[in-house]
């Protein structure tokens, strides 16, 4: 017979906060998976890599950069599990570590500067994308044909909207939804 004392089940309120916090987590990562799982097959891939790249601020946000970082590989890891391996790269080179990346970015707290060096990530993921696709032979049809200058100046211009939204994410998660998860 095992014997165990009442004193070997404390919860005290620490224990209460870390498993809501592991909690939050576990369903973010997999919130993240399933948002990339659907984009490997739904058309409107660039929306789902856009929600599963939100999450990770909510990582950063209520641990720190240090579990976002722990986040965006846990999910690049996990979502090997998707049969349809190519459609992952957006999320691993660019959409899953952007939120890390806004984060060291903005901590300069100089708007243009900031803008700046996030469009230079940018360029060099677009760079990295085309060079892939090329090798991979899979650049669509459609494209082969256009001046990459208006592709490129289209893609920064939907970059930038992308980023500006995903502010108004974050600041809505700190004035509405972080406080209805009361951390």
């Amino acid at each position: 017979m095992l014997n165990i004392n009442k004193g070997d089940f404390i919860v005290n309120d620490k224990n209460k906060f870390n498993a809501k916090k592991v909690a939050l987590s576990g369903m973010l990562l997999a919130m993240t998976v399933i948002s990339l799982y659907f984009a490997s097959f739904l058309p409107m891939k660039l929306s789902l890599y856009a929600l599963s790249s939100f999450l990770i601020s909510v990582i950063i946000i209520e641990f720190d950069i240090k579990a976002g970082w722990v986040f965006y590989l846990s999910s690049c890891l996990l979502s090997l599990i998707i049969p349809d391996k190519i459609t992952l790269i957006p999320y691993v080179l660019f959409f899953g570590m952007y939120g890390i990346v806004k984060f060291y970015i903005e901590r300069l707290r100089r708007i243009l500067i900031e803008y700046i060096i996030k469009l230079i990530y940018f360029n060099i993921f677009v760079l990295i994308a085309v060079l892939l696709l090329k090798k991979l032979e899979l650049i669509p049809v459609k494209f082969q044909n256009q001046p990459l200058w208006i592709l490129i100046a289209v893609m920064e211009v939907l970059f930038i909207l992308y980023d500006y939204v995903y502010t108004l994410f974050i600041q809505y998660y700190n004035i509405r939804i972080r406080k209805a998860l009361k951390f």
